[in-house]
């Protein structure tokens, strides 16, 4: 068979194969060849770019996985249809499993398909040394055909020349740096392509990067030079045996879920089974007629509180699976069926739990089947790869053990049940495949009472929202409901503020300039104006300080406001959650946090608990090379506004400031970074230009005024003493309120009690989306004591309505 190929490779890591490789495919398929994705080794989050650059599915070219001489036709079987195959390679071109020279590396499978190579080489910081690497490389084993060389991260057109002058083979192209186009990373790799929003834009711009630079017609020349490749397509049809009835295997899939080999499914579907996915963080209940779950590998240790807060599916497949639902769990799998991991409710299924570790585990094991079970029989062997950060805290009881690794036992296995940390790619051991379909065929159907996919009550609450980090007050409000929710002060605006606002409307005509309001923020802090960074309110301020640097261990103190949490993950950051407990009062322990923590987000007085923190416990958090950033939004609030760090000059605390809330204008986004001249001109840095409105700068020159702080005093007297009612009213009536020095209160009204307060007309803040909360809690802003009556007469009649 004529297949024209290449393999994308490189002398080391982090040469860019990745994005050379995924443009390269977008490249040539909007040049309108169809294009085959493969990806050398058991990665599976490279595959799911490439199958975005294709519109096929990626796939993976592993000889330890699948061995030898099943590669070649895996390449057949993947690029049936194709016009070109593009085999992205792992690691330095010869770097294999240690101890095996070279076994599944890059080499070993351009080896085994006959297939060209092209060197992708970073030559950022080098000239004339490019052309030894690459000659070296070349020449180091003459049974790979070296055939070209990519120049990425090329910079001057005097280096691009001289390193040109120095490689002996043909140059196929020349790609500058383009950071717009690189891809976050975190614990273990690149984002995956599932989880970025916005992916295939960011791919096709890649495409258009690749294809203005590198010479297609070159590239296609050598692909179509690669010999013809004499072996037969892998045919999943002719592993399996054909079950009928097409019984139902829900899949695991969405952001939570990831990592999965196409030919798993491909096998399934030719035993005669219907693979159905679902999507643990949005689908209410599992597929109609499922008989089989299969959870593979993903990332849910970033997904815990939405997992969790799913609670009808947690409760579906906790009952399924225990009752004997035919279920195999790789990594993420396993992670999603135990008790907890990282203290997050998981399903409950095994008796255990996981936290995150310091240690990652990779490893290419050789496992040994432990006992009959539902995928294998005793002594078995399988090839095998583990690659995670998280630890099991102790031993899975009551149940067999699934594997033995190098003397130890992993995993566990049932007739029915088939859970470990190891990936197994089933085109190697398609016996595997078969006995799971065969356990499917006769299994029942889950007896589901929901609708597939539908949003429905569990346990009489409702679920949590998609995306409970990006989860607010303004959400709950609505028509003929009195606000609780939303913690904006009741009061009027002064006419101070309006004349001030009006004013900011009739400069617009200008371009913004901070400076003015700047110089009011260090005089009313007594520091220097570079010390201040003016920002559209708290959430941009928390948006630069992730983009400052690349963070090593970024940690959130909980429960606090979520926005720094939330764009830490959108900035495809792996969060440490610190939980503060309820028992201790929510009150902090510096000694929680981790040593190596480079970057702490605390809120102070922490929305929404309205704790505030001593000021010297907040300072024991500082340490050389960490960022100690702390939330004072509702310090306003406080009378005297005691326990702040506004005042604190010294390295390594950054203190966020906000004026929305306490002078009732949300919608003009106004706030203020005050820290160390040098991290501030670094944030600056990172600020989108006039994104700080005129309006906004007049306000806050207003806000800051000598009348407007005392004014500011006198509210938070006011908000002191309504607060003092409400709280004295709500434990008249037995509710367990915490104690607060904000304008809102954490109170413990008990399951279902703010949903049955909204449907008599009040609206209290859910606190659920808050890690750390559950159900139970719930937040109310402090409102005059008029107003607050109307909550007390709707918690009378609710309460009265309840069961004895």
């Amino acid at each position: 068979m004529t297949l024209p190929r290449l393999v994308v490779a490189a002398p080391s890591t982090g040469q860019g194969k990745t994005t050379i490789a995924t443009g390269l495919m977008g490249a040539l398929r909007a040049r309108g060849l169809t294009v085959s994705g493969h990806k050398v080794g058991p990665d599976y989050i490279d595959p799911g770019y490439h199958s975005i650059a294709t519109g096929r599915p990626g796939r993976n070219l592993d000889p330890h996985l699948v061995g030898e001489d099943l590669v070649a036709p895996l390449l057949r079987h993947g690029a049936h249809g194709a016009d070109i195959a593009v085999i992205e390679g792992v690691m330095g071109l010869h770097d294999g499993r240690l101890g095996t020279d070279g076994f599944a590396s890059t080499a070993h499978v351009a080896r085994l398909t006959r297939s060209p190579v092209v060197l992708v080489v970073d030559i950022a910081r080098m000239s004339r040394s490019i052309g030894a690497v690459v000659a070296g490389m070349a020449a180091y084993d003459p049974s790979i055909d070296v055939v070209g060389v990519i120049l990425n991260r090329a910079g001057s057109a005097r280096n691009v020349a001289e390193v040109e002058r120095s490689v002996r083979l043909p140059v196929l192209g020349v790609v500058p740096p383009d950071d717009s186009l690189s891809s976050p990373s975190r614990h273990l790799g690149l984002v995956p392509a599932a989880e970025r929003d916005g992916i295939e834009r960011l791919v096709e711009r890649l495409s258009d990067h690749v294809a203005a630079h590198v010479d297609l017609e070159a590239i296609l020349q050598v692909a179509r030079a690669a010999p013809d490749l004499d072996v037969d397509p892998w045919d999943p049809a002719a592993q399996v045996r054909v079950v009928g009835g097409e019984p139902v295997v829900a899949v695991a899939g969405g952001r939570a879920f990831t990592f999965e080999y196409a030919e798993t499914t491909e096998l399934l579907q030719a035993a005669g089974c219907r693979v159905v996915r679902f999507d643990p963080l949005r689908d209410r209940s599992l597929p109609g007629g499922t008989r089989a779950l299969y959870l593979g590998g993903g990332f849910p240790e970033l997904y815990l509180r939405q997992l969790a807060g799913n609670r009808s599916l947690v409760r579906e497949i906790r009952e399924a699976v225990t009752a004997g639902l035919p279920t195999v769990a790789e990594c993420a799998g396993l992670l999603y069926l135990l008790d907890a991991v990282d203290g997050a409710a998981m399903t409950g299924v095994l008796s255990a739990s996981a936290v995150m570790s310091e240690r990652l585990t990779l490893r290419y094991p050789l496992a040994r089947a432990a006992g009959d079970n539902l995928l294998t029989r005793a002594g078995e062997e399988v090839t095998a790869h583990e690659f995670h950060r998280t630890a099991l805290t102790g031993p899975v009881r009551g149940h067999a053990s699934a594997w033995e690794v190098d003397g130890e036992l992993v995993g566990v296995a049932s007739p029915t049940l088939h859970a470990s940390y190891l990936h197994v790619h089933w085109a190697g051991h398609p016996h595997l495949a078969d006995r799971f379909a065969q356990a499917v065929a006769a299994a029942s159907p889950v007896a589901s009472c929901h609708q597939p996919g539908a949003v429905v009550p569990a346990d009489g609450v409702e679920a949590l929202p998609e995306l409970p980090l990006l989860h607010h007050g303004d959400r709950e409000v609505g028509a003929g409901l009195v606000d609780f929710a939303v913690n904006v002060h009741s009061e009027s605006r002064p006419p101070w503020l309006e004349e001030a606002l009006a004013a900011g409307v009739r400069a617009s005509t200008a371009y913004p300039d901070p400076t003015s309001a700047r110089a009011a923020v260090a005089r009313r802090y007594a520091r220097r104006a570079d010390e201040v960074l003016l920002t559209a309110g708290a959430s941009e301020a928390f948006e630069l300080v992730v983009r400052l640097k690349a963070w090593r261990r970024p940690v959130v103190i909980h429960p606090q406001f979520t926005e720094p949490h939330a764009a830490l993950e959108r900035a495809g950051h792996q969060v440490t959650s610190v939980l503060l407990r309820a028992e201790e009062g929510f009150r902090l322990d510096p000694e929680q946090v981790p040593e190596d923590a480079d970057l702490v987000f605390i809120g102070n007085p922490t929305n929404p608990t309205g704790v505030l923190h001593r000021s010297d416990a907040i300072e024991r958090l500082r340490r050389p090379k960490r960022l100690v950033v702390v939330d004072e939004a509702f310090m306003d609030t406080v009378a005297g506004e005691r326990e702040s760090l506004a005042h604190d000059r010294r390295r390594g605390l950054l203190v966020v400031r906000s004026l929305t809330k306490h002078w009732s204008i949300p919608g003009i986004r106004a706030g203020y970074v005050l820290g160390n001249g040098r991290t501030i001109a670094g944030l600056a840095a990172r600020q989108v230009p006039w994104s700080v409105s005129t309006p906004a700068i007049h306000a806050t020159v207003a806000c800051l005024t000598p009348r407007a702080v005392a004014e500011a005093g006198e509210r938070a007297l006011r908000i002191a003493e309504w607060r003092a009612v409400l709280v004295t009213r709500l434990r008249e009536r037995g509710v367990e309120v915490l104690d607060s020095e904000s304008s809102f209160v954490l109170a413990r009204l008990g399951p279902g009690t703010r949903e049955a307060l909204r449907r008599r007309g009040v609206a209290v803040r859910r606190a659920d989306t808050f890690p750390g909360l559950d159900p139970s809690w719930a937040r109310i802003a402090v409102r005059p004591p008029g107003t607050c009556a109307e909550l007390y007469d709707a918690l009378d009649a609710v309460r009265a309505l309840a069961p004895a």
